[in-house]
């Protein structure tokens, strides 16, 4: 499996596929979301951890992200967890 794409974030927002510029806060909830990255630092994305049962994982403040781990490689683009667990 390949790396995920490493997406910077840029006034709040993260370049989600070619085409499309979406609010970081949004990546909380999205599927593809695998980690992100807080003061050099990477912790599970609040989806991923969501998804795993992981619920031990740190309350995430999306304001202080610099980056998201995103493994969508085919460019879906956003898709929420809600798909999925309900």
């Amino acid at each position: 499996m390949s790396e995920p794409r490493r997406l910077p974030v840029i006034r709040g927002r993260v370049q989600c596929t070619e085409k499309e510029s979406v609010p970081v806060a949004q990546c909380r909830l999205c599927v593809h979301s695998a980690s992100v990255v807080i003061g050099g630092r990477e912790l599970p994305s609040p989806a991923r951890a969501y998804c795993s049962r992981c619920r031990d994982a740190p309350d995430i403040d999306m304001a202080k992200v610099e980056a998201i781990l995103c493994d969508d490689k085919q460019e879906e683009g956003f898709r929420s967890i809600a798909n999925i667990i309900s």
